[in-house]
């Protein structure tokens, strides 16, 4: 690798002010493209030190964003970006400069790569490892389209994917697929594998140690190209015979590659910050004929080129607004602890008296809690790499020998192991302990980290037992609870963000399952509001100022979504006119088992029934404030909906 290039100071960029899209870089020079790089590095660093944002995930492919739109058509080749948060640098280079201090701002770009945003962004992502699977269904499309559009197939489909996500499942499913699919389309796919080394934290597993050790076949690259030229040449009987002889001189020397088991021409590894080995490779690429699915390894360094990035642990991976002469992030005053830090700390406490704890993670043990466990009983962590169905089914097998497994997972990623969560865990029963972090709406990160649908997803699951805490205390709580908890399995979800501030007890107290609780009683036939995790908070603001007005309130906890407690149910039907119930989960989730059992009981027919939930639509990045506000979820919406109703109004 070479050594970081300095950042050119902040003001007019000769060569970049002259981008507004890729097609003006088509007739630079490879010294005019490096020095192109180092400008939108510059650009990219000062632009997120104003916004926050996946800081060295750009940074690490500055150099491969700008080889890729000088050669290839882009927007009518298509560039897809795994995962998407490395995408600032493309945002820039495609006619979103002007914008890019919006990025992650409500009403502004998105962190992420986006459909509706730009014609330059084919395929929508902020999850890992869709890129090869999207690729390959665009350059069949591709193909179809040629038979009545010629032009279409000169199109290539270029999937830029990380070492990290290319160690999940489905990256494997499409490699498979494209490799076997024969003159369908794939021979104009293009996987290019960003080796950085590192994705959110360093890389786990038997591909990652791969992945490092193919690195030591660089020398065979140029020896490589020059038999694939020359047996292109070649009658066809001697071509053959030409390439079984590469492919025994590169067993010798490299031994095969996994990705040429799976049908790809591998070509590699190469250093993806020099413009003079990517350009011409890439030119290369593109204008072969029938060269099948190809993936290119490129070498680079996340963080790359700018310095308290390259010596930051996690290479910058995400920042908040930040001095670019220091690096010093501008956090704001420390806080009380983070929910994940509460339900970290009483994990460990738990796994320090019971040696049957054990803690999984998918990829995220800082942003999970789990990095403590790590520390403190490593031999009782595991970290399975971007995986989560793996993880799921993984967690499924050790509760199966009774141990007690908990299963962190971010609400959003778990969707992806549905099917393991409903076959492997549910159906049989396993008491698996499943900690749902980032519950609700997510701020900065948008609709597709949103923790909308969990509730949803797991209360319709036969044996599955839900909780939901409204405070950081009722987190350790639940915390023990799902470790006393060996007859199923159980969920415990919260929201991303610090608690209230409460003192926390020196341990959290196992809760009784299925309870509710009473938190403000009153007097009177008026309105129940029966609230589930943090929006217990906005519906006491909303009881104060209905009482205000005359109106009596009761407030309960429900604390479960499954099994919801019926006697505290149909109490609040019995004693109140109006029943509301509130979540931030999406329609159909804990609602559904209240008004379910209302039903059964034929209480539904005696009380005004009005559930509040996220609204049905997806609900752009902003702060969690302002989005809750968009949803209709604050005291504001609950103390109006409590009037409409109580005056038997419709459409309240």
């Amino acid at each position: 690798m070479s050594t970081s290039s300095s950042i050119p100071t902040m003001g007019r960029y000769p060569l970049l002010d002259r981008v507004t899209v890729p097609a003006d870089m088509k007739n630079l020079s490879i010294e005019q493209l490096t020095t192109l790089a180092e400008e939108l590095r510059s650009e990219t660093i000062n632009a997120v030190s104003t916004t926050g944002g996946h800081l060295g995930a750009s940074l690490g492919v500055v150099e491969l964003t700008v080889a890729l739109h000088a050669v290839f058509n882009t927007p009518d080749d298509r560039v897809i970006w795994d995962v998407g948060h490395q995408a600032y640098p493309h945002k820039i280079l495609t006619g979103r400069r002007d914008q890019i201090r919006t990025l992650r701002q409500p009403g502004g770009l998105s962190g992420f790569t986006r459909r509706s945003e730009s014609p330059y962004d084919p395929f929508g992502a902020a999850h890992s490892s869709t890129s090869i699977s999207a690729g390959l269904g665009m350059a069949v499309a591709h193909h179809l389209y040629a038979e009545d559009h010629p032009s279409y197939r000169e199109r290539n489909v270029i999937s830029v994917i990380g070492d990290g996500s290319i160690s999940a499942g489905m990256a494997y499913e499409a490699m498979n697929n494209a490799g076997a699919m024969g003159g369908k389309g794939a021979e104009r796919l293009i996987v290019i594998l960003n080796d950085n080394e590192m994705s959110i934290a360093p890389p786990v597993g038997a591909m990652s140690n791969y992945l490092s050790r193919l690195m030591s076949s660089r020398r065979f690259l140029t020896l490589r190209d020059m038999a694939g030229k020359l047996a292109k040449r070649l009658p066809s009987r001697i071509e053959r015979t030409a390439k079984r002889a590469e492919e025994y001189a590169r067993g010798m020397i490299t031994g095969g590659t996994l990705f040429e088991e799976l049908g790809f021409y591998y070509i590699g590894p190469v250093d993806g910050h020099d413009m003079n080995q990517l350009v011409p490779i890439l030119r290369n690429l593109r204008d072969a004929e029938d060269k099948g699915p190809v993936l290119l390894h490129v070498i680079t360094e996340k963080g790359r080129g700018y310095k308290p990035a390259e010596a930051a642990g996690d290479k910058y991976h995400a920042v908040s607004r930040f001095d670019v002469e220091t690096g010093e992030q501008k956090k704001g005053p420390a806080g009380p602890p983070s929910y994940t830090d509460v339900f970290s700390r009483e994990l460990l406490h738990r796994a320090n008296q019971d040696d049957k704890v054990v803690a999984i993670t998918a990829a995220m043990p800082s942003g999970t809690g789990l990095d403590k466990m790590a520390q403190r009983h490593p031999d009782r962590y595991f970290d399975v790499g971007i995986a989560e169905q793996h993880a799921v089914t993984f967690a499924a097998g050790i509760a199966s020998e009774g141990m007690r497994p908990f299963c962190a997972i971010y609400s959003t990623f778990l969707q992806r192991a549905y099917d393991q969560v409903m076959h492997d865990v549910a159906l049989q029963n396993l008491p698996v302990r499943f900690a749902v972090d980032r519950s609700g709406l997510v701020g900065a990160d948008g609709a597709t980290h949103a923790g909308s649908f969990d509730l949803n997803y797991l209360c319709c699951l036969p044996n599955m037992t839900v909780m939901a805490p409204s405070d950081e205390v009722e987190l350790l709580h639940m915390t023990a609870t799902a470790w006393a908890h060996d007859s199923g399995p159980i969920a415990v979800r919260y929201p991303r963000g610090a608690g209230l501030g409460l003192t926390l007890p020196a341990e959290g107290e196992v809760l009784e399952i299925g309870k509710g609780r009473i938190v403000r009683a009153s007097e009177g036939e008026g309105v129940a509001i029966l609230a589930l995790g943090p929006r217990l908070h906005e519906a006491l603001k909303a009881s104060e100022t209905l009482a205000k007005e005359g109106v009596a309130v009761t407030v309960a906890d429900a604390r479960f979504a499954k099994p919801v407690d019926g006697a505290l149910i149909e109490a609040l039907a019995r004693q109140h006119k109006v029943f509301i119930t509130i979540e931030d989960g999406a329609p159909g989730g804990f609602s559904t088992q209240v008004v379910q059992h209302l039903a059964e009981t034929g209480l539904l027919d005696q009380v005004r029934f009005r559930p509040m939930a996220l609204p049905d639509t997806w609900i752009d990045h902003n702060t969690p404030a302002a989005q809750y506000e968009e949803a209709g979820l604050t005291a504001r919406h609950i103390a109006d909906l409590a009037r409409k109703t109580l005056d038997g109004k419709a459409g309240a």
